[in-house]
């Protein structure tokens, strides 16, 4: 030990990888995403690799625990490690061409890959209440959470309205997911404000730990349906629902991740009913997870998108359009920022500003917005 110590103090010190330190691979973190994530089942590929020998080709030279590999994933995820779930192939068909290019037309959708990053304001024809306005509320159904902040319309916007532009056009299911404060939520309200006046457009909210009679009634209230006795009452609430969903239109159903397979089995058999005309925007982060469990539903989905994070590209010039007080930092210290600490997660961003500018002795606030 004094040996050591010597050699420490003249510097003779080498470094040594922690006895603890398992990472994952890159191979390790492709073979999870074929596995949809399921950390036991990515284990168990890796002790039948181990006793045929093809560990080390995935660059792992053991199987480590079951709590080790979760620790470990977990803490990649929270580093902003993306992880790409493999999805079922061909869940994307074609529907007529003219009535896809007719609603990606409504949608006003645009190609943003070569072009400026447009802002949206409130739209002309829908009066915004002043105090709405110093509230960061902006018309259509999007909130945003921050004094002076401004919608932006990011590639990841766009394709997030292409993927309902694509489901209303064909009459379809579609499932948008990925990670919290992406702002999955945002862009799908954003396509659903662009879209509205040209098909009916219905809005539900997933309760916490809802029961059938609790959906019933959310749709119920979001298709205009009598949202009183009715609802509790199984075949004349169900009849008036099918009868309502004949009509074209697009229901989005926010917060889908907390609708047990029961409750997702009976929308599909709502949307399994003769003459159903209606599309259905399914959105929330584990949403791809829940309609995992109900296979009847899944094989129903026509699109899948994942929302995807902010390129270390778009962080300055998004932000500086986003609010006006990130138009003075300079342009490398936000992409270092965003590269340690936001990880393209506009919900940070977001609350950073927010949390800039309140007294020091106000209490916290929940702050959200999209990307």
């Amino acid at each position: 030990m004094w040996r050591w110590l010597a050699d420490g103090r003249r510097g003779h010190v080498e470094a040594r990888p922690r006895q603890d330190g398992f990472s994952l691979s890159d191979a390790l973190w492709e073979v999870l995403a074929q596995a949809g994530g399921n950390v036991a089942e990515l284990r168990r590929r890796m002790l039948r690799a181990q006793e045929e020998g093809l560990l080390e080709g995935w660059g792992a030279e053991c199987v480590p625990s079951l709590p080790t590999l979760h620790r470990v994933i977990k803490r990649d995820l929270g580093a902003g490690r993306v992880l790409e779930v493999a999805r079922p192939a061909g869940a994307r068909v074609e529907p007529e061409p003219s009535r896809y290019d007719r609603a990606l037309a409504d949608l006003g959708l645009v190609d943003g890959a070569g072009g400026p990053l447009v802002v949206d304001g409130p739209p002309a024809d829908v009066p915004v209440p002043e105090s709405a306005a110093d509230a960061g509320v902006r018309g259509g159904g999007v909130r945003l959470y921050v004094p002076g902040a401004r919608l932006v319309s990011t590639r990841q916007v766009a394709a997030v309205a292409e993927a309902v532009g694509h489901t209303v056009a064909a009459r379809g299911m579609c499932c948008v997911y990925g990670d919290t404060g992406l702002g999955k939520t945002v862009a799908v309200e954003q396509a659903l404000h662009l879209l509205s006046g040209r098909v009916p457009v219905w809005r539900a909210v997933a309760g916490v730990a809802p029961g059938l009679p609790q959906l019933r009634a959310s749709l119920c209230e979001a298709l205009g349906l009598p949202s009183g006795a009715l609802p509790h009452r199984a075949g004349p609430a169900s009849q008036a629902l099918t009868r309502a969903l004949t009509e074209p239109g697009l229901l989005f159903l926010d917060d889908a991740q907390r609708l047990t397979p029961p409750l997702l089995d009976y929308l599909r058999q709502l949307w399994d009913a003769p003459g159903c005309a209606a599309a259905l925007v399914l959105c929330g982060a584990g949403s791809e997870r829940a309609l995992a469990r109900a296979s009847a539903l899944r094989s129903r989905v026509l699109t899948w998108h994942q929302a995807g994070r902010l390129e270390p590209s778009q962080v300055p010039q998004t932000l500086t359009l986003f609010h006006p007080v990130w138009a003075q930092p300079d342009p490398d210290d936000l992409a270092r920022a965003d590269e340690q600490m936001a990880y393209g997660n506009f919900r940070t961003w977001a609350r950073s500003r927010r949390m800039s500018t309140r007294p020091a002795s106000a209490a916290p606030q929940g702050v959200w917005t999209g990307s």
